[in-house]
């Protein structure tokens, strides 16, 4: 198993990075906010799991140990693959997720494209005791700090090289977008805004 890789990120797309270890470029599948830490031309170490199929190796990106561990652990549930486990991560942080299984909050797990509520319960069932207890529990927020749905797109936008300027003119587009779910009790969908201001930006 190839457990991590460390070298210069020659490449961003919307969903992967491709990381030149050793004179090879190694392409690693990532989510959108583990890529908005990632800077082109300069180094980075993600923690990494490979699945092997017969027709191709893909490998996953994260940006710490504990992501990957998330990852490995909700593919121990019935139906969940790599690519559903991934999309989990990219709409919930670790932590989120071990909140939403110890509450048996349904309608946060349902927030994942391709999880229903069938679905939900049965990550509630077989999660409850693998998880673990939110690391960040008792974290305090800062008062007047950015959310965190904007600090992550706007490294993510200006990582793929826009502008700042661009990047917080397109964000302010898609704030709405945020500022309802947030007042709905929802989880920001990180993958969809920055999908949304990439839309913005190219018919700019």
């Amino acid at each position: 198993m190839i457990a991590s890789v460390a070298g210069t990120v020659s490449r961003l797309t919307l969903d992967s990075a491709v990381v030149e270890v050793g004179g090879v470029g190694l392409a690693v599948r990532c989510t959108p906010a583990t890529l908005a830490d990632l800077r082109l031309g300069e180094p980075a170490r993600l923690s990494t799991h490979l699945v092997v199929r017969e027709d191709e190796l893909t490998l996953y990106g994260f940006a710490d140990d504990d992501e990957r561990a998330v990852f490995e652990t909700v593919q121990t549930v019935s139906g969940v693959g790599p690519r559903l486990a991934q999309a989990m991560l990219a709409v919930h942080s670790p932590d989120t997720l071990r909140r939403a299984v110890a509450a048996e909050d349904l309608t946060t797990l349902m927030r994942v494209p391709g999880i229903g509520k069938k679905g939900a319960q049965r990550l509630v069932l077989e999660l409850r005791d693998k998880l673990g207890a939110p690391a960040d529990a008792a974290a305090p927020v800062p008062v007047g700090a950015e959310p965190a749905w904007r600090v992550q797109l706007a490294e993510a936008l200006t990582g793929l090289g826009y502008a700042a300027r661009d990047a917080e003119a397109a964000l302010d587009a898609v704030a709405p977008q945020a500022d309802e779910a947030l007042a709905e009790g929802r989880t920001p969908d990180t993958a969809a805004l920055l999908r949304a201001a990439l839309r913005g930006l190219s018919r700019a």
